[in-house]
């Protein structure tokens, strides 16, 4: 358990600039989820390799985000501070691998930007989840967590409009001339990438960072903790010491990642399959599928925006673990429809579904995740806590791809009903989550 708080109550604009970068970072993730499946069919990627092709991302997750977790916890400076420098060193790697990621110009280099590109997200985006857990009291978590939530889905609705945007007001080719990526991807890109830097950069000169409360132990600390194998032994460790609050989330989690990664790698062919009758990757057809993909994507994301906020005041009146099961049911319902709808202005109310789930798992685990941390190592955990997001990304990545070329017949759109019969189960395996510390305001 968490010891009593005694950090002073930040106003409402201190948690929003502490929050401003995720609008940022979610800029490069929507650019991720809702092109990345496009870019490498139009590069040639058969459909049952897309979920392979597709593990560069969890991995690098896997991998980083304990690190980065363990190495800002143990990380002080007078000016910068714990957190901030690694928001600032991941933003600049980000945008510059967002700006390498559409100018591929074969398969294989668009899995080497997508491994780049995804771990330098990785390094910024973690320290946020601790920046909140570091600078807000229990009772004030949930609202820090629910602010971030507000800024992903407004960062994740620009961002997947943009080549909508490019294409219709703006005049911008949406075709794929000789298989090459339509220019409408790549300026989005570059948006993206410019957005996302100047967006971590306001949190990083708006916000400030305590100092530890007791700087001689934390100095001593440090000291024990140097070296690489003394840091792969405190995070192996971990996994034997997780709180039993983080065990339980865990296995919600996997279900939950499962889900949202057969939506993210097979909703572009599935719709454009299925709505718009396009299999080539180079038609023109399938490139407007790729765009109203990113309307979609926009649909969930200003969803969970608004729901961000409302989440939190329905967890008051009943609990956060019920306000999440709800939120899960209604979110894998709505991602099975889009299996067995073929209009176009139905499968948005399919994403409202989505938006609320999606609004939930970036807001609830965390604040209950949080209230039963210990303070000192709040960036180390949330990085943990990560593995459970990330593995089951990998072994969707490994099976999603067989199950679809032996099973559905490359039938992608069954896919998203596999992945929404599991975020259903998730919801209902919140019941045996524990909350710690239910907080009295918000």
């Amino acid at each position: 358990m968490q010891a009593t708080s005694t950090k002073a109550r930040l106003s409402f604009w201190q948690i929003w600039n502490m929050s401003v970068g995720f609008f940022g970072i979610q800029f490069g993730f929507a650019l991720q989820n809702t092109n990345t499946s496009r870019i490498f069919a139009t590069l040639g990627a058969d459909i049952d390799k897309l979920a392979f092709l597709w593990l560069a991302a969890p991995i690098t997750g896997l991998l980083v985000q304990p690190v980065i977790g363990y190495l800002s916890d143990n990380t002080w400076h007078p000016k910068w501070g714990r957190r901030r420098p690694f928001f600032f060193i991941g933003s600049l790697l980000a945008s510059i691998a967002m700006f390498m990621m559409p100018n591929s110009s074969a398969l294989w280099m668009a899995v080497i930007a997508l491994w780049l590109m995804d771990a330098s997200i990785n390094v910024s985006m973690e320290p946020f989840r601790a920046f909140v857990g570091d600078k807000l009291e229990a009772s004030q978590q949930t609202t820090g967590f629910a602010m971030q939530t507000f800024f992903i889905g407004c960062g994740g609705v620009i961002a997947s409009l943009l080549p909508t945007i490019f294409t219709d007001y703006l005049g911008v080719s949406n075709q794929s001339i000789g298989g090459a990526i339509p220019d409408t991807v790549k300026f989005s890109f570059y948006v993206g990438g410019t957005v996302y830097f100047f967006a971590v950069l306001w949190t990083v000169l708006t916000s400030t960072e305590d100092a530890p409360s007791d700087m001689q132990a934390f100095e001593a600390e440090r000291a024990a903790n140097k070296g690489l194998v003394n840091a792969m032994k405190e995070i192996l460790g971990g996994f034997f010491k997780m709180p039993k609050t983080m065990v339980q989330l865990a296995v919600v989690q996997f279900f939950t990642w499962v889900a949202l990664f057969s939506m993210w790698v097979y909703t572009t062919p599935s719709i454009a399959e299925g709505v718009f009758h396009a299999t080539d990757a180079q038609s023109a057809a399938y490139q407007e599928a790729g765009n109203y993909v990113g309307i979609m994507f926009a649909m969930y994301g200003g969803v969970s925006a608004i729901a961000a906020f409302i989440l939190p005041w329905l967890a008051k009146f009943t609990s956060r673990k019920l306000v999440h099961l709800i939120c899960l049911v209604i979110g894998g319902i709505s991602l099975i429809s889009i299996f067995f709808i073929s209009s176009k202005q139905m499968l948005l109310l399919s994403m409202v579904g989505v938006g609320i789930a999606w609004a939930s798992v970036l807001t609830m685990p965390y604040a209950i995740l949080a209230g039963s941390l210990p303070a000192n190592k709040m960036g180390y955990y949330m990085g943990l806590f990560n593995f459970f997001v990330v593995i089951p990304q990998i072994i969707a990545g490994v099976v999603l791809g067989q199950i679809l070329k032996l099973y559905f017949a490359n039938q992608s759109g069954k896919v998203l009903v596999l992945g929404g019969a599991c975020m259903v189960l998730a919801g209902l395996l919140t019941l045996i989550v524990r909350d710690d510390a239910e907080p009295v305001a918000s």
